[in-house]
């Protein structure tokens, strides 16, 4: 997970980023004008380096401290497990682990695990061992520095990652990793703990909400009035005139976007994003800016953006098209920004 300065500061410009790529607006509601008395709480709070909120239909019996309180434990549950930030955490503890096996918690296993499969599927275009690579560019924990390291350096660092060096006993919830290994979460975690705090909600027996933490967002059931939850993806202008937002229906679904414009430096007139191809060991230079992905589950969403992110708008479509996804891609052109939705998406987007 990234710090918490540079996200607060992702937060606030994932808020205002209609001129710069693609936005998600974080909670783009029609009014909520209640019905039969039925109350719509608004819960919000700070986790991760950044900012959540909930809209929510709270039933009898379940105040908002509560409700407030049960997200707020799911979300520091995934820092303390997964947080490279915090040096007490259970994945900052196994990267300096020596080689062997190591137990981890069920939640931190089950994302590995997760993340494991999407690097097995891309053929390491999504890898989870990424870490010293992150570092090495700066944009890890702690950020560091504006300029691109030695061809040296890179090969040096990959030569320390690789996914496939990873083993699971998922038996007894264990990692064998080697000594060195660095494993890096940040693509999938939050995403998860999304679904972390909706699961929550429904342990509450809530059963209408909108959960989002950074931008990514889970809806369940109906608002008040009867209505979906929708959420509006802006589109970047294209010259003087404005694209209108793609808006989306989200009930039982999450929505996740990946792109380079959140963190980037420049150097010699060169931009580099903080988007690594664990392949190649540099970030990537296609001319994808970014992908929004809709899934039932936001830790795939999560994870799935930055991995079609890294294939690029040809491969990355084709995976997304092959295995039914439902992604949304950007794509810079001489003439502006090009949107390119799968099938999937676009049977979303057309739903009221």
């Amino acid at each position: 997970m990234i710090s918490p300065v540079a996200r607060n500061r992702s937060a606030r410009l994932s808020q205002c980023l209609f001129f710069l790529l693609l936005a998600l607006s974080a909670l783009a509601l029609r009014s909520a004008g209640a019905s039969g008395g039925t109350a719509l709480a608004t819960l919000s709070g700070q986790s991760m380096g950044t900012t959540w909120s909930v809209k929510a239909v709270l039933p009898e019996g379940v105040s908002e401290g509560q409700a407030s309180g049960a997200v707020q434990r799911a979300l520091d549950l995934v820092v303390a497990q997964m947080s490279t930030w915090e040096p007490g955490s259970d994945i900052s503890r196994l990267n300096r682990a020596p080689s062997g096996w190591h137990a981890i918690p069920p939640e931190f296993f089950d994302v590995l695990q997760q993340a494991m499969r999407l690097a097995r599927d891309t053929n390491g275009a999504y890898d989870p061992t990424v870490g010293p690579l992150v570092d090495l560019w700066g944009f890890g924990a702690p950020a560091h520095g504006s300029h691109p390291p030695s061809d040296a350096d890179i090969a040096a660092e990959r030569a320390r990652i690789g996914w496939q060096r990873i083993m699971l006993d998922a038996a007894r919830s264990r990692v064998n990793k080697p000594a060195g290994m660095h494993l890096d979460l940040s693509s999938i975690a939050k995403g998860y703990g999304v679904d972390l705090a909706a699961r929550a909600l429904d342990g509450l027996g809530v059963q209408a909400y909108l959960v989002e933490v950074g931008g990514e967002l889970r809806g369940r059931g109906r608002r008040p009035d009867g209505l979906r939850w929708h959420v509006a993806i802006e589109q970047p202008p294209q010259g003087a005139q404005e694209r209108s937002a793609i808006v989306i229906p989200l009930d039982r679904q999450s929505v996740a976007t990946s792109g380079d414009y959140r963190r980037y430096f420049v150097d010699a007139g060169r931009r580099y994003s903080h988007i690594i191809d664990p392949r190649t060991g540099y970030p990537i230079g296609h001319a994808l800016a970014s992908v929004t992905v809709i899934h039932p589950d936001c830790m795939q969403a999560d994870a799935l953006a930055t991995a079609l992110t890294v294939l690029g708008p040809e491969a990355g479509m084709d995976y997304a098209r092959e295995h039914h996804l439902a992604a949304l891609f950007i794509v810079a052109a001489k003439a502006g920004f090009e949107q390119h939705m799968t099938p999937a998406f676009a049977a979303i987007a057309r739903e009221e």
